[in-house]
């Protein structure tokens, strides 16, 4: 691989994991309005038409919008009413929201000003008149960050596991073993669902986040502890290994600073491979009424309005486009793991 492309490769794999960051931080300036917050007057609807043209022709450097109004409630046929425009801004105070849980503010990224203001809808509105770009932006926060935290603690169970067992006594080995082998024979999915049917279905967002990160890591750990485990095995006779052994250096010293530099790029590529398995499960959950609850936003929940056969023929792409972030969440982390593969594939000597 030539030095253009790992640079490129490189660039490419923090510019995702920054595009993360900031969904997870500032979904609240990103998304133009509360996911919760109905229109009622506007339910359905589709997405707002942005003008740059008026009826005489006029071109405008600013794009704007008209206030419609719903004209057929059977087929949610939707008119503008194009006696006045309404500017879209950028940086505009609307509806209060928190930063990492803790810090509110109201300023948005993007949206329209003004008093008695139509809402910019991106993507349309849902059943209840709530923004469906806004919900969606939520729910992807709330996606990323229960998956990738439910993933660190399953690979850092898996690890602690797997090193211990690969460096062990034969009999530790087999124990542990032993355990991580019953908990890959049972199916992950019912295993998940039965552990979070012993809970209450009604928790909020953080309880229930909470709640599926423990289950993610108590459930998930397995397959991480078999590589662990293995790549130990295979390490620990190196002769650099046997090197350090030779000046009396103890088995946690020799783990921690010789065997996991050689062994961290093969661990980190299966935790990206284990995140999409944790987002599936977690859209699952909450397509099937066990995971995160209405009014809050999930892509599992928003995804289940595809049951509503006359809504998806209506507007199928609307309808779908949480499938189609999941898609995107899937495609991202597999195009991070083989930028990683691809740009650590020396491994460090101890």
């Amino acid at each position: 691989m030539n030095l253009r492309s790992a640079k490129s490769r490189h660039v490419a794999k923090w510019v995702v994991v920054i595009a993360a960051a900031i969904i997870v931080l500032l979904s609240g300036f990103i998304a133009p309005y509360h996911p919760a917050i109905q229109s009622r007057s506007e339910p359905n609807a589709p997405i707002s038409t942005i003008h740059f043209r008026d009826e005489d022709g006029n071109l405008y450097l600013r794009p704007f919008i008209y206030k419609r109004q719903l004209a057929d409630p059977l087929t949610y046929r939707y008119e503008e009413v194009k006696d006045q425009k309404f500017p879209i801004s950028f940086f505009v105070a609307g509806d209060t929201y928190t930063i990492i849980w803790s810090l509110t503010a109201n300023l948005h990224l993007f949206g329209v000003s003004g008093e008695d203001a139509p809402r910019l809808n991106l993507l349309g509105t849902d059943a209840l008149g709530r923004d469906r770009f806004s919900r969606l932006v939520f729910a992807a926060r709330f996606s990323l960050v229960v998956c990738t935290v439910g993933m660190i603690l399953a690979a850092l169970i898996g690890i602690v596991i797997g090193f211990i067992s690969g460096y062990s006594s034969r009999r530790v080995d087999t124990i542990l073993m032993g355990v991580t082998d019953s908990v890959l024979a049972l199916p992950a999915l019912i295993l998940i669902l039965a552990a979070r049917a012993a809970f209450p279905l009604e928790l909020p967002p953080f309880r229930a986040a909470f709640l599926l990160i423990v289950i993610f890591g108590l459930v998930g750990w397995g397959e991480m502890a078999r590589l662990s485990r293995g790549l130990v095995r295979s390490t620990r006779e190196k002769e650099y290994i046997l090197a350090a052994k030779a000046v009396g250096t103890r088995g946690p010293a020799i783990l921690y600073r010789h065997i996991m530099p050689n062994v961290s790029p093969a661990l980190v590529t299966q935790a990206t491979i284990m995140l999409p398995a944790f987002l599936l499960a977690e859209v699952a959950l909450s397509f099937l009424g066990v995971g995160l609850q209405e009014p809050a936003p999930s892509l599992g929940n928003m995804l289940a309005a595809a049951n509503d056969l006359g809504s998806l023929q209506r507007d199928p792409l609307l309808i779908l486009s949480p499938a189609i972030v999941i898609f995107l969440i899937v495609f991202l982390t597999r195009f991070f793991t083989s930028t990683w593969r691809s740009t650590n594939e020396s491994p460090t000597r101890g």
